[in-house]
């Protein structure tokens, strides 16, 4: 445990943004598992739902710095071509 006054406030801040970063991940982690099952389940309506919400959770992501833009292009990417493979 650091003694300087500066340096506990460093590690209280770095503890709340570990968390909430925790939660925003699974967030969004919760969100593809939701479209990946409507996909599977082969419910077009219940799936262009999900890929809205998936969609927005990705972007939301970028902004919040949990994922790169690469990467987030690559998710999107992919959830469309399976969106379009299921109709």
């Amino acid at each position: 445990m650091p003694n300087i006054k500066s340096s506990k406030k460093d590690v209280i801040a770095s503890k709340i943004s570990y968390e909430r970063n925790k939660a925003n991940k699974s967030a969004l982690k919760t969100d593809l598992k939701k479209f990946d099952a409507a996909l599977t389940a082969g419910d077009k309506a219940a799936a262009e739902a999900a890929y809205k919400n998936a969609v927005k959770a990705v972007d939301q992501a970028v902004v919040k710095g949990l994922l790169h833009k690469n990467n987030a292009a690559r998710k999107k990417s992919s959830m469309t071509l399976k969106l379009n493979k299921l109709a």
